[in-house]
C-alpha cells in the first residue's frame, strides 16, 4: 500500500493555513483570556515602531534590545494593522520552507523526500506557534538560509550583502563566518586546480604551510569579507548616527553581559541568579563565551566544506553553551535540521526517537520547575538549575550523536555542486527495476 504523494505547493498551502488558523485563534485568546497568546516581545516591537514613527528613538521602549531596523520594518503595525508583523513572520516561515526544499533539490535529493523534509519545518507546530505569537526569529532564519542558498548558486555579491544584513539584525550569524570562509576555496568552490608540485610538498615543511596561508586569501574570500563587513559596518554607522551610543549599548553590548535569571534553559542559570546584583559577575559573563566560541570555531573549521552541517552543529553548540537560552533560540537550528537528515546514519527507530524524547523531556523537566516558580510562587531556583544541567547534558549527547553519525559530504567539487544524493536515488531506482524484472 502506497501513501499519497504530497505536492510541495500543497504543503506550502497547508503550512499557510495552519499559521492563519493559529493567528485567528491567537486574536480570540488575546481578547477573551487572561493569559495572552501574543508574545510580550511583539508588543515591545510595536511600541518601538510607534516611537520611530513619532521621530523618537525605539529605545525609549524599555526592554527593546534589537536593531532599529526591526522597528522600521514593523512600522506598518501602527499605520496598517497591529498584526502586520505576525503576517511578515509567517511569510518568512514559508520562505524558509521553500529554501529548504530548493537546497535539498539542488543537492540531488529526490522530490518526495525533499517535500517530506521541508514538512519538518513547515508543519512544525512549535515553529508555527513561535512565529504567530509575534517572534521575529523566522525572519532571521530566512535571511541565513537565503545567504547559504545564494552561496550555493554562486551569487557571492548578493550572499555577502545579505550576510552583512543578517549579522546586523542579530549578531549570532557571525559564527558562520569561519565555515563560509573555509567553503570558499579555489579548488572546490571556484574549480581552480592546483599545481601537482604544490600537492606533493612535505606537510611538515614551512613552504607547504606558507602556500596554504597564501592560497587561503583568495579573491572570493576577500570579496565576501569586504562586502559583508562593509554592509554590516555601514548599517551600524547609520544606526549609530541616528541613535548614538544607545544603539550600541542596547543592540550589542547588552547581550555580552546580559543576565537573565528567569525563562532561561542555560547551564549558567543558577550562577546568574546568585550573582545577579554583583557587578563583577560581568567578567564571568565574558568568560562564559570562551568554551562556546572555541567549540563553535572548531566545528566551523572541521566541517566548513559541508556547509549546511557545519552551520547546524555550530548553531546547536552555540545555543546549548550560551549563557542565555530560550525556546526561541531553538528556531536558529531547527531551520537547518532538515538539510542534514539525509546525511545522517541515525535511524529514527529507535535512537532518533530517543534523542527526540531526551530533547523534549529535558525541556519538560525545566518547564515544570519554572511553572512552580512563576505560577505557584515556590522557591525552585535550585531545582531549575538541576533541570538545566539535565537539559544541557542531553543536548551535548545529542550533538555528539549528530557528529559521530554524520556522513561528511563536501558541497562542491571542482567548482560544481555535488549532487550527493542523486546517486543514491539512481541506485534505488535501478534496484527496484531489477526486482520488477524478476
Amino acid at each position: 500500500m502506497h501513501l499519497p504523494r504530497l505536492n510541495f505547493t500543497i504543503l506550502c498551502l497547508m503550512a499557510l493555513l495552519l499559521r492563519l488558523g493559529m493567528l485567528i485563534y491567537g486574536e480570540w485568546q488575546d481578547a477573551h483570556m487572561q493569559v495572552k497568546y501574543t508574545d510580550i516581545d511583539y508588543k515591545v516591537f510595536s511600541d518601538a515602531a510607534r516611537f520611530v514613527i513619532q521621530g523618537e528613538s525605539p529605545y525609549k521602549r524599555a526592554t527593546y534590545r534589537y536593531t532599529p531596523l526591526l522597528a522600521f520594518l514593523l512600522t506598518p503595525n501602527i499605520y496598517i494593522h497591529k498584526s502586520f508583523g505576525k503576517f511578515l513572520f509567517v511569510f518568512a516561515d514559508i520562505v524558509v520552507g521553500v529554501l529548504i526544499y530548493r537546497i535539498l533539490r539542488l543537492r540531488g535529493l529526490q522530490d518526495q523526500k525533499a517535500v517530506n523534509y521541508s514538512a519538518i519545518w513547515l508543519l512544525n507546530p512549535v515553529v508555527s506557534n513561535i512565529s504567530t505569537r509575534g517572534n521575529a526569529e523566522s525572519l532571521l532564519g530566512a535571511a541565513v538560509l537565503l545567504t547559504l542558498y545564494l552561496v550555493l548558486v554562486k551569487k557571492i555579491i548578493a550572499a555577502s550583502i545579505l550576510y552583512g544584513i543578517s549579522v546586523h539584525l542579530k549578531v549570532y550569524p557571525i559564527i558562520y563566518a569561519i565555515s563560509l570562509l573555509v567553503l570558499l576555496d579555489d579548488e572546490d568552490y571556484r574549480g581552480l586546480r592546483r599545481k601537482g608540485k604544490e600537492k606533493e610538498l612535505d606537510r611538515d615543511s614551512l613552504k607547504y604551510w606558507t602556500g596554504k596561508v597564501v592560497r587561503f586569501v583568495n579573491p572570493t574570500r576577500i570579496k565576501f569579507g569586504l562586502i559583508s563587513g562593509g554592509v554590516f559596518f555601514l548599517l551600524n554607522g547609520i544606526m549609530y548616527y541616528l541613535y548614538s551610543q544607545e544603539f550600541l549599548n542596547e543592540t550589542y553590548l547588552y547581550h555580552v553581559t546580559r543576565k537573565d535569571h528567569r525563562h532561561n534553559f542555560s547551564l549558567w542559570f543558577y550562577y546568574i541568579y546568585l550573582t545577579f546584583d554583583i557587578s563583577k559577575s560581568s567578567i564571568m559573563a565574558l568568560l562564559a563565551f570562551l568554551p562556546q566560541i572555541s567549540i563553535v570555531t572548531l566545528l566551523g573549521i572541521v566541517f566548513g566544506n559541508d556547509i549546511f552541517f557545519a552551520c547546524f552543529v555550530q548553531t546547536f553548540a552555540f545555543v546549548i553553551y550560551n549563557k542565555v537560552c530560550t525556546s526561541q533560540y531553538f528556531m536558529w537550528y531547527i531551520c537547518l535540521f532538515p538539510l542534514i537528515i539525509q546525511s545522517s546514519t541515525i535511524k529514527f527507530f529507535y535512537k532518533g526517537l530517543f534523542m527526540l524524547f531526551a530533547w523534549i523531556g529535558g525541556q519538560a523537566l525545566w518547564l515544570y520547575q519554572a511553572y512552580n516558580l512563576e505560577f505557584l510562587g515556590e522557591n525552585t531556583f535550585f531545582n531549575i538549575w538541576l533541570a538545566s544541567i539535565v537539559f544541557f547534558m542531553a543536548n551535548v549527547w545529542i550533538l555528539t550523536e549528530f557528529v559521530q553519525n554524520h556522513v561528511y559530504e563536501k558541497c562542491f567539487d571542482l567548482g560544481k555542486i555535488r549532487k550527493i544524493w542523486e546517486v543514491e536515488e539512481e541506485d534505488m531506482s535501478n534496484g527496484q527495476s531489477s526486482n520488477n524484472g524478476l
